[in-house]
């Protein structure tokens, strides 16, 4: 191509973009019921975040990718022009980057698989036609606005109210929460180890067969039982003196310890997931202009994986602080025990789509779930406002992508055709 190197300086600059809006708005609404509950400090969620993304992007993140990303459009409709794919790659990444960075802005917690597609959508439309685009996938995606919260919200509901009366709402809270906590650190453990291997190691060639999986599983958990259990026992707790025995401070602590293991989870499944919105679209382009030819699926270069953790990490670092203000304070306010219902339910939710194929998003999951821990505490505990403002947010993302890339593509298009 006559401006192949041009088009491959942008394709960084703009696959960095994206990777950037993708650390300030996904990873960083899924540190914030850490931040939120006050198990970490907005400092050293970044800090954990950054290390579990990185982690999970580098060593998790594909070594191949669609070229289109969810199978939107069929890529070899573009076999005959190849430059079509490259202008609409690039479109598709500046206008998901530019959404992603306008609900930043406003602390919006939206999907950045929604963005792309959206974006994807947009300049499949008008560089190839209004009947390429499967729009049977348009509307599985739209079911999800409304199963991922509510599935979250239902399984979290259940879980909080499950601590409310097992340990909230004894005569000896502390007690009974350390009676629970190896059951509560169990399941924690357990839906968060088969979210990271569902959805976080599908890409390094460990092809497990769920009974293995599942047996990995149980047996990371009993380690991670054993070692929250020591970590309980260091934990030094205030002397509350109270007719009713009330140590919710002491019960919170202990909830404390097991955010941090969720977080780290969490962090590192959507790393190793949702790079791939960033370095999809960029190894395509990259694939293109090296071969001149469209493939279906496209070999992702190990700089390109490098470039999207550093990206999403320099996003979380510079702008996270305003999803994880919505995500962690906004909505309800959460504690510890909270914040672990809410952010346990996500990952569960994540684990029984994987295995069934329910159309969800981590995000409006995690969103659903904050919502079911408010409503246990009763329909005023929520910021009703901001959530109508949040969903509202959520519907317009994919025609906001669309629309955007059909701008950049047009701008493209007119500057290399």
């Amino acid at each position: 191509m006559e401006y192949s190197t041009l088009l491959l300086g942008l394709a960084v600059i703009f696959g960095l973009f994206m990777a950037w809006g993708i650390g300030a708005n996904d990873v960083a609404n899924a540190m914030g019921t850490s931040v939120g509950s006050r198990a970490l400090t907005i400092r050293q969620a970044v800090f954990v975040a950054a290390i579990f993304v990185f982690s999970g992007a580098w060593l998790a993140g594909g070594e191949v990718t669609q070229t289109i990303r969810s199978g939107m459009v069929d890529s070899s409709l573009m076999a005959d022009n190849p430059e079509l794919l490259v202008y609409g790659m690039l479109a598709a990444l500046a206008a998901a980057g530019t959404w992603l960075m306008v609900a930043s802005y406003f602390g919006w917690p939206v999907s950045t698989t929604h963005s792309i597609i959206g974006a994807i959508v947009g300049f499949a439309v008008v560089g190839l036609g209004f009947e390429v685009v499967r729009w049977e996938r348009v509307g599985t995606i739209a079911m999800s606005w409304v199963i991922s919260p509510m599935v979250g919200g239902m399984i979290a509901f259940a879980l909080f109210r499950s601590v409310q009366i097992l340990i909230l709402d004894t005569v000896d809270p502390l007690k009974n929460a350390k009676r629970w906590a190896p059951l509560y650190i169990f399941l924690t453990a357990f839906v968060t180890a088969l979210v990271t291997m569902f959805k976080g190691l599908t890409h390094v060639g460990l092809d497990l067969t769920p009974v293995q999986a599942y047996g990995f599983a149980i047996l990371i958990s009993a380690i991670v039982v054993v070692l929250g259990m020591m970590a309980i026992r260091r934990l030094r707790f205030d002397q509350v003196e109270g007719e009713d025995g009330s140590h919710f401070a002491n019960v919170e602590k202990v909830f404390g310890i097991q955010m941090v293991v969720t977080g780290c989870a969490m962090a590192f499944a959507l790393g190793s997931n949702d790079v791939a919105n960033a370095v999809g679209p960029l190894a395509a382009v990259v694939d293109v202009i090296q071969t001149g030819e469209v493939s279906t699926e496209t070999v992702v270069p190990v700089w390109v994986l490098l470039l999207g953790g550093v990206g999403i990490v320099f996003g979380l670092f510079t702008y996270g602080h305003k999803v994880i203000a919505t995500v962690g304070t906004g909505i309800t306010q959460l504690t510890p025990s909270r914040g672990y219902a809410a952010t346990a339910a996500a990952a569960a939710t994540v684990v029984l789509a994987s295995g069934t194929g329910l159309p969800i998003s981590t995000t409006h999951t995690l969103v659903g779930a904050i919502l079911g821990v408010g409503l246990a505490r009763g329909i005023a505990a929520i910021n009703l406002g901001l959530v109508r403002m949040i969903f509202l947010s959520w519907i317009v993302t994919l025609p906001a992508g669309a629309i955007l890339a059909v701008v950049y593509f047009y701008i493209l298009r007119s500057i290399f055709g």
